[in-house]
C-alpha cells in the first residue's frame, strides 16, 4: 500500500513539472510567433520613416543666396545683426539661435542650404548697393552747378531741420550718457556752426506721457516744433532743447506730417531745404511713416530727407532704411555721440560751401574733387567690414552649435566651406567695385554721379 501511494506521489509530481514545461513551451512559442508577425509591421514603419525623411527633404527649398550686390543689398538686416558669440558663452549662442532648422541626424545638403540660409538671415549685415553711394556723393555735390537735379541746386535760402526721437527709449544709456543728452549735444554743437543767414528748425516727437499702454494715445499724437525754423539764436535754441524729456511711445509718421506743415512756406523753388530724422527704433505707433515721408519728399517743398539711426535695433534699422530708399536719402547708423556728432557735421560743410554760393566763389565749389578718405573709400571699407565681421561671427556660431552636439563634424566642414565661398564672393565685387572707383579720384562730384548711375542702371537693366 505504501508503494502504492508513492508512486501516485510521484506521478502527480512529474504531471505537474511536464505542464509547467508545456506551458512554458507554449509562451515561448507565441512570443516568436508575435515577433514573427510584428517583423513586417516595423519594417513597413521603417519603411514609412524613410519615405517621410525623403519627402520633407524633397520639400526643403532652400532660398538661393544674392547673386548680385543689388540683392545682397536688399536683403533686410537680421534680428541678430548685432550679436557677438563668444565660444566662452555658448548658452548664450544656444539660446538665440535655438529656432534654428534641426540638422543634428544625417542631414541632406538640401537641409543644410536651407540652415546656412536661415541662419545668415538671423545676422544680415546692412550691405549697400552702389545707390547707397550715388545718394552720398550727390548730398555732397550739392550746389555743384553740373548736377541736373533742382532738389540738389542751391538757392537762395538754406533751411534745415532735425526732427528729433523724444520716446521713453531715449532715456536709455550709451558709452556712459543718456541718449537724449548725447544727441542734444550733438544738435547744439551743429547749429553753434551754422553759418550766419542759414535757418534752422527743431521738433520733436513722442515727448508726452509715457510708453505704458494707459498713455499710447497721448504719446502718439504727440509732436511739438520746439524752435521754429529760423535764423540761430543759442539762448532760444538752448531753451528749447532744455524742455525736451524723453518720455513715450514713437510717432515717426506724424512728425514727418507735422513737418510739412514747419516747412509750408519755404518752397523749393526758392529754398534749399534739409530735414535730418533721428530716430532710436522702430515707429510704435501705426502712422505709416514711410507714406508720411515720402508724401514730404514729393512736396513743394522738395526737400533733401536724411535719416540717422541712434544705437538702434535691426527692426529700428529696417524701417528707417526704408524711410531714406522711399525718399532716395541717406541712411546712417550711429553707435555713439561721437558718430552722431560726425554725421551732423557733414550738413555744416554742406552749409559752408552755400555761403561760399552765395559770395560768387563758384572757383572754390568745382575745384571739389573726390576724396580718397571721403565717400567712396569710406563706402568701400564698411562693406569690407561687413562682409569680415559677418563671416567670422558666423563661423563662430556653427563652431558653438558643433560643440554643442547641434551638429556634426562632417556638417561643420560643409557650411564652414559654404560660409566661406559666399563672404570671397561678396569680397570680390567689393573689390571690383573699389578698382572702379579709383578711375573717379580725380572727377567732380557730377561726373562721378553720371558714371555711377550708368553703371549701376546697367547692372540693373
Amino acid at each position: 500500500m505504501k508503494t502504492l501511494l508513492k508512486s501516485l506521489f510521484l506521478f502527480l509530481i512529474i504531471l505537474t513539472v511536464l505542464s509547467a514545461c508545456n506551458k512554458e513551451e507554449k509562451e515561448v512559442d507565441g512570443q516568436v510567433k508575435q515577433q514573427a508577425a510584428d517583423q513586417p509591421t516595423k519594417q513597413v514603419s521603417e519603411k514609412e520613416d524613410e519615405n517621410k525623411n525623403r519627402h520633407e527633404d524633397e520639400s526643403i527649398e532652400p532660398e538661393p543666396l544674392p547673386s548680385t550686390y543689388e540683392e545682397l543689398a536688399a536683403l533686410p538686416v537680421g534680428e541678430h545683426v548685432n550679436f557677438n558669440p563668444k565660444l566662452g558663452e555658448p548658452e548664450k549662442t544656444l539660446e538665440a539661435f535655438k529656432g534654428l532648422p534641426d540638422i543634428s541626424s544625417n542631414p541632406s545638403k538640401k537641409e543644410l542650404d536651407h540652415f546656412y540660409r536661415e541662419l545668415l538671415k538671423m545676422v544680415q549685415k546692412d550691405f549697400k548697393g552702389p545707390e547707397a553711394l550715388i545718394r552720398q556723393l550727390r548730398f555732397q555735390s550739392i550746389g555743384n552747378p553740373d548736377v541736373e537735379d533742382s532738389r540738389y541746386q542751391f538757392k537762395e535760402n538754406l533751411n534745415v531741420e532735425i526732427i528729433l526721437d523724444a520716446s521713453g527709449s531715449m532715456a536709455q544709456s550709451i558709452g556712459g550718457k543718456v541718449k537724449m543728452d548725447a544727441a542734444k549735444d550733438s544738435i547744439l554743437d551743429f547749429v553753434n556752426q551754422l553759418p550766419e543767414g542759414a535757418k534752422v528748425g527743431l521738433r520733436v516727437y513722442g515727448h508726452k506721457g509715457s510708453n505704458a499702454d494707459s498713455d499710447k494715445k497721448l504719446s502718439c499724437s504727440s509732436s511739438e516744433i520746439m524752435y521754429p525754423i529760423s535764423p540761430y539764436n543759442e539762448g532760444k535754441f538752448q531753451s528749447a532743447l532744455n524742455k525736451i524729456k524723453p518720455t513715450g511711445w514713437t510717432p515717426i509718421g506724424l512728425a514727418l506730417r507735422e513737418s510739412k506743415k514747419d516747412l509750408d512756406q519755404f518752397e523749393g523753388t526758392n529754398n534749399t531745404n534739409i530735414v535730418y530724422l533721428v530716430s532710436d527704433g522702430v515707429s510704435t505707433c501705426d502712422d505709416n511713416p514711410v507714406q508720411a515721408a515720402k508724401d514730404l519728399y514729393n512736396s513743394n517743398i522738395s526737400p533733401i530727407i536724411n535719416v540717422i539711426g541712434f544705437d538702434v535695433d535691426a527692426e529700428g534699422q529696417n524701417q528707417l532704411i526704408q524711410i531714406a530708399d522711399a525718399t532716395e536719402g541717406i541712411y546712417q547708423k550711429v553707435n555713439d555721440e561721437s558718430e552722431l556728432k560726425k554725421e551732423l557735421e557733414k550738413i555744416t560743410d554742406l552749409a559752408e560751401t552755400w555761403i561760399d554760393w552765395k559770395e560768387k566763389n563758384m572757383q572754390k565749389i568745382e575745384r571739389k574733387k573726390i576724396q580718397n578718405e571721403l565717400d567712396i573709400f569710406g563706402y568701400i571699407t564698411g562693406e569690407e567690414y561687413n562682409a569680415s565681421f559677418e563671416r567670422t561671427e558666423i563661423e563662430l556660431i556653427i563652431s558653438i552649435l558643433e560643440q554643442s552636439g547641434k551638429m556634426d563634424d562632417d556638417s561643420q566642414q560643409y557650411l564652414d566651406q559654404k560660409n566661406k565661398e559666399y563672404h570671397d564672393w561678396i569680397l570680390s565685387e567689393v573689390g571690383k567695385f573699389k578698382e572702379e572707383l579709383k578711375k573717379l579720384n580725380e572727377k567732380s562730384y557730377a561726373e562721378a554721379i553720371k558714371t555711377l548711375e550708368e553703371k549701376y542702371q546697367q547692372n540693373t537693366q
